[in-house]
């Protein structure tokens, strides 16, 4: 009987959200871990048991990790091309300044770093979101730096974490997709996953092209069912209809479903909108961007959701903003995150000051990183404190603290009772029950 081969040594390049999320996740699944970054105040901090930002569950699960031996920080390529046998790449890749495209320089730097390093057989993975294409060229640049040649290997497995669910989606992910060259390289792959393909998670095996484009195709699809019931809210406002019942009528078809059928002020984060920006430049540099030029009217439909949130705040003040004392409850994308690239909240409070408002902006956990970002800003510790003497209040992120805010509490503190529903989160009936003129984009 064949002895089963030893679980792989597994490293991780880069230790941002995707990276250190990744890299407490396998070593809590039983294998050894090292993590690298080239930022050694992360690499410190990690080190240190500390999560240099906010994901449910993720300290805890770090603390076990350091805690079992498995897992360790470093910044030195050199050390991680010794340590393990399956690499894995979880760098950034932002949007590019000046253009649509993503900012691959990240993960050039760091496979070319590694690669230099690897001189016995090696898997590489890439877990970054790229354009497709970028497989095949960093497959040749892996082999021509490497001094092990041909005997390192590149695959493909694209990551699928919610922020706020990223320790499930982590150990418990509803697929694996797996971008291969050759048996060896699947076999690999299957190794490094086995706790989590034990458990009876589906497995998709694929060519490298096909799995770079899973997740910027996944994207695309929720932005796309996103913007289609924000766009359907545009024409229920044109008309007096109410796109919440219309949004749970629709849903209720199993061909449509109710999932990101939710009106509301659009989508954030670092992924949706640079990912469908990325895909739509990709397109057009391989000829087909008339197949997926309906994204940027995606991309535009989720834009003027902003806008007209802000259109809402001066048609309850009379058209006039300046002066008017704004409280803006939320400032990351989405509640269970600190994140708050290109965040509607944000971007909707900055508007509004811009207009000559005076903003306190409150959020439980993304308070500081906006405060960094946009310090003409003024900010609150809690929701009450922060809405007394408000002439209207938004409701920008749906945490679960603000959605349960007692109308008649904050009713007590605002100069007066208005509130602008941006996540269609709350109750309008008991609102406006206790007093408050309430708007929501898409009802009347």
């Amino acid at each position: 009987m064949t002895a089963p081969a030893p679980a792989p040594r597994i490293t991780v390049i880069g230790t941002g959200y995707l990276g250190a999320t990744h890299a407490i996740c396998m070593a809590v699944l039983g294998y050894d871990v090292l993590g690298v970054d080239v930022d050694p105040g992360k690499i410190e901090r990690l080190t240190a048991g500390e999560v240099p930002f906010f994901e449910p569950g993720l300290p805890e699960l770090l603390t076990k990790a350091l805690d079992s031996g498995r897992l360790r920080f470093t910044t030195d390529p050199a050390e991680a091309a010794e340590f393990g046998d399956v690499h894995f790449i979880c760098v950034g890749t932002p949007q590019l300044k000046g253009s649509h495209a993503a900012d691959l320089s990240h993960v050039d730097s760091s496979v070319e770093a590694l690669a230099r390093h690897l001189r016995r057989p090696a898997l590489v993975v890439g877990k970054s979101t790229v354009p497709v294409g970028t497989a095949a060229r960093l497959t040749e640049l892996v082999q021509r730096v490497a001094p092990a040649g041909k005997d390192v290997q590149l695959a493909w497995n694209p990551e699928f974490l919610r922020e706020g669910y990223a320790v499930e989606d982590s150990l418990r992910p509803d697929r694996l997709v797996f971008g291969v060259a050759s048996e060896w390289a699947e076999q690999r792959l299957r190794a490094a996953f086995a706790p989590v393909i034990e458990q009876g998670t589906p497995v998709v095996v694929t060519d490298l092209p096909t799995a770079e484009l899973v997740k910027v195709a996944a994207n695309s699809f929720l932005a796309t069912k996103i913007s289609y019931i924000n766009a359907m809210a545009e024409v229920c406002e044109a008309t007096g209809a109410d796109v919440t019942a219309l949004a749970t009528a629709l849903g209720h078809d199993d061909r449509i479903g109710a999932r990101f059928l939710k009106p509301g002020l659009g989508f954030g984060g670092g992924c949706l909108p640079k990912d469908i920006r990325a895909f739509t430049h990709r397109a057009e540099e391989l000829g087909v961007g008339q197949a997926v030029a309906f994204l940027r009217e995606v991309d535009g439909i989720n834009q003027r959701r902003r806008a007209r949130t802000v259109d809402l705040v001066r048609e309850l003040t009379g058209g006039e903003l300046e002066g008017v004392r704004v409280t803006t409850l939320g400032a990351a994308f989405k509640p269970n995150s600190d994140d708050i690239r290109d965040a509607p909240a944000l971007d909707v409070a900055r508007t509004l000051h811009r207009a000559g408002a005076r903003v306190t902006v409150v959020d439980p956990a993304a308070t500081e990183n906006a405060r960094r970002a946009f310090p003409e800003l003024e900010y609150g510790t809690d929701a009450i404190s922060a809405a007394t003497g408000a002439d209207v209040v938004l409701l920008l992120t749906e945490w679960t603290q603000f959605r349960e805010i007692d109308p008649h509490a904050m009713g007590a503190v605002v100069a007066r009772r208005r509130i602008v529903d941006g996540r269609h989160a709350l109750d309008p009936v008991e609102w406006r029950a206790a007093g408050w003129e309430y708007r929501a984009l898409g009802r009347p």
